[in-house]
């Protein structure tokens, strides 16, 4: 094979490889915003459950039932 020949190949898979990772790259960077908002609307119910004088459930300092 010659060694243009090996290059553009080269070249090829390259481009292929790079297109697969920007792919993964803008599916995590998705996942990673459906994430973040799904954690800003978590602290935001937390926060109102406490304003309104509700205590969360914090299963390290409550006892089963069954004790």
């Amino acid at each position: 094979m010659d060694p243009l020949t090996d290059l553009q190949e080269r070249l090829a898979h390259q481009e292929l490889a790079i297109e697969e990772l920007t792919r993964a790259l803008v599916t995590q960077e998705e996942r990673c915003r459906a994430l973040e908002r799904q954690l800003a609307r978590l602290a935001e119910r937390l926060q109102r459950l406490e304003s309104e004088g509700e205590t969360p459930f914090d299963p390290l300092s409550e006892r089963p039932p069954h004790y």
